[in-house]
């Protein structure tokens, strides 16, 4: 068992790190504007919307253990979570599929600009009447000579207001259930797709979210991803990359909090000591770092499994459940840690509370994912 990296694994955490730090500086409060194609542009030209995508389409070729701790540093760098929630949802929900399940045509013509960032990407999954069920989508899919023709709205799309290309799933066979849903690649140039403007929402501010309508909205067959009837499977599966590698940015925003935390109470002084000193205070931040350690450890081992090609769905389950839960306990005790500073916009610690909330909730809520270990435990 090796619970080290190699020389190799840690200067590219380090470069990466530093990067993010001067191409999003820190020094001001988060932003509360959308981000920037020139944002998601310089992601790419950081190696930071492909890690896990095959170099021959653009992407890093990294395995989901490296590509999780580049996503760590860009989430320990960049507090701009809303913009590091975007770019990974575009990498692990939408490239990842493309990369295991699409077409070689569609490959070629659609990953190599997500990786540079010149095109976004949206999963359009979640509807008004499915959200953690995705079995039985309202959104329909028939068959047509050379394709499909799609009908219906999703309700929740990160990045759907901007996005060139969408991830989608319809109901291609009603009777069928589970396996009666099957992937798409639709690209927003296609007659019938209508993307909403972005809804306000808590956290994650710097991401676009709305809905999209199709509209008899026709797709080649080449746009299928996988088979008809295999897209709850391949959902399924572009989730674990989600649940794993994209958590691996809360994991970088748990690391930063800490450290501007530990930085306020060396410096803070109440009663003629400083906070550092009152055992309420460092006990606190003392719960913060074990629940850190403990989600990161468990977060490396389910990307280690799925490297392996092992079986990794209830390491995947843990992490996630772990890292999530994790990241909201210690925001808010970041919060009570800085006081009425904390609850102030101008010294980003609202945010990061703020930001974390919806990690209980996209990607499967922390419910569901005790439902998964309970499964997987035989329960």
């Amino acid at each position: 068992m090796e619970f080290g990296w190699t020389q190799e694994q840690q200067a590219r955490y380090d470069e990466t790190l530093a990067a993010v730090r001067e191409a999003f500086p820190g020094d001001q409060p988060p932003s509360t504007q959308y981000y920037s194609r020139a944002d998601f542009k310089r992601l790419g030209d950081l190696g930071l919307l492909g890690p896990s995508v095959p170099t021959r389409y653009g992407g890093g070729g990294l395995g989901a253990l490296d590509t999780a701790r580049l996503v760590e540093a860009l989430g320990r760098g960049c507090a701009e979570t809303g913009l590091v929630f975007g770019a990974s949802a575009h990498t692990f929900a939408c490239a990842m599929p493309v990369v295991d399940f699409g077409t070689e045509e569609v490959r070629k013509r659609v990953l190599p600009g997500l990786c540079s960032g010149e095109l976004i990407a949206g999963n359009a999954i979640t509807e008004a009447e499915s959200g953690s069920d995705v079995s039985r989508l309202a959104v329909t899919a028939r068959r047509v000579d050379g394709g499909w023709v799609l009908n219906g709205e999703k309700s929740f799309v990160s990045n759907g207001p901007v996005s060139d290309v969408f991830i989608t799933y319809g109901t291609t066979d009603p009777k069928a259930g589970p396996f009666g849903v099957t992937g798409f690649v639709v690209e927003r140039s296609a007659e019938g797709v209508f993307p909403s403007e972005p809804f306000d929402k808590m956290g994650l501010l710097q991401c676009p979210a709305g809905s999209v309508r199709f509209a008899d909205t026709f797709v080649p067959d080449e746009n299928v991803l996988g088979e008809p009837g295999q897209g709850g499977w391949i959902f399924q599966h572009s989730m674990g990359w989600e649940r794993a590698c994209l958590f691996a940015g809360y994991v970088g925003l748990a690391d930063r909090v800490i450290e501007s935390c530990i930085a306020h109470v060396r410096g803070r002084r109440q009663f003629g000591k400083r906070l550092s000193e009152f055992q309420a205070v460092s006990h606190r931040i003392a719960d913060m770092k074990l629940r850190l350690e403990s989600a990161r450890l468990l977060l490396y081992r389910a990307c280690w499994e799925m490297d392996q090609g092992a079986p990794a769905t209830l390491s995947i389950a843990l992490s996630k459940l772990a890292v999530s839960e994790g990241v909201l306990a210690s925001a808010l005790d970041a919060v009570r840690i800085f006081g009425g500073r904390g609850y102030q916009r101008d010294h980003g610690i609202e945010a990061a509370l703020r930001d974390a909330v919806p990690s209980v909730i996209f990607s499967g809520t922390s419910d569901i994912q005790r439902e998964l270990i309970a499964r997987e435990l035989g329960l």
